[in-house]
């Protein structure tokens, strides 16, 4: 009976004190982060999702959709084609890159209400591709409520590089923010032996700077979290809204000799 009652009140506390959870991202990942002859036509697939767990949530299609080149913003949105990721709704789009340039992708999505964390959610993501050998305007703002401003080259990274990015926040350093970082483990060849380690967290310092060191290959989202200054009705009543700066980056493996 004695063990009983114990195994009862373990599973209580585990109920009302649960595990971390994955993180949200907003997702936009290209068929290739680098390109030449062979890549140049690019599939984008652009998504809302917990990456590393494979836990899809549907995404209304974006409110804004883009690409950035020179200064220049593209709308993409009227291309978006309707698709699934992780078996929720996501949206693709395929784009031709016709000459040397960086070429920054960027969504903007309507806010989602999320009953867990009882606020909105607006993540505005971006992910940037290098063409042709050009590499210059990487480190330009986009010009998005929040995003990340990369400090290292965005594309061309190597496992076990480190990564610095500059969180702005209606054009501005964004002090102290939080930043989750996640793999995108589309396949699931990865476990995380304890739900801390699905997510990793750090913090930007006074200057809205991060510094992450990349142990792996593949796909890395980067999510700077902050509150707006305003709020959503929920049913009559103003709910928060979490501010979303996200960026992925592709890492290669290092090249055996």
């Amino acid at each position: 009976m004695v063990r009983i009652a114990l195994s009862l009140v373990f599973g209580w506390l585990i109920l009302c004190f649960p595990a971390p959870g994955f993180a949200h991202f907003g997702m936009i990942i290209p068929s290739a982060s680098m390109v030449d002859r062979q890549s140049r036509n690019l599939g984008l697939t652009m998504s809302f999702s917990h990456p590393f767990a494979q836990e899809g949530m549907e995404l209304v299609k974006p409110l804004h959709a883009g690409v950035f080149l020179e200064g220049t913003m593209t709308d993409l949105a009227k291309d978006l084609r309707k698709t699934t990721v992780f078996g929720h709704t996501a949206w693709s789009v395929n784009y031709r890159v016709k000459r040397p340039g960086v070429y920054t992708f960027v969504m903007e999505p309507h806010p989602y209400w999320e009953p867990a964390e009882d606020c909105f959610i607006i993540h505005y993501t971006k992910t940037i591709v290098g063409a042709f050998g050009e590499e210059e305007g990487w480190e330009r703002p986009a010009g998005l409520k929040t995003e990340i401003v990369p400090l290292t080259r965005p594309f061309g990274l190597y496992a076990g590089n480190v990564f610095q990015g500059q969180i702005l926040l209606d054009g501005k350093p964004a002090p102290h923010t939080p930043v989750e970082i996640e793999y995108y483990n589309p396949h699931g060849p990865m476990q995380a032996p304890h739900p801390y380690l699905a997510t990793q967290v750090v913090r930007a310092d006074a200057n809205g700077v991060f510094t992450v060191g990349i142990p792996a290959a593949g796909w890395w989202g980067f999510a700077g979290l902050n509150t707006a200054d305003y709020q959503i009705r929920q049913k009559g009543t103003p709910k928060d809204v979490e501010l979303g700066a996200v960026l992925w980056v592709e890492v290669v493996p290092w090249p055996e000799p």
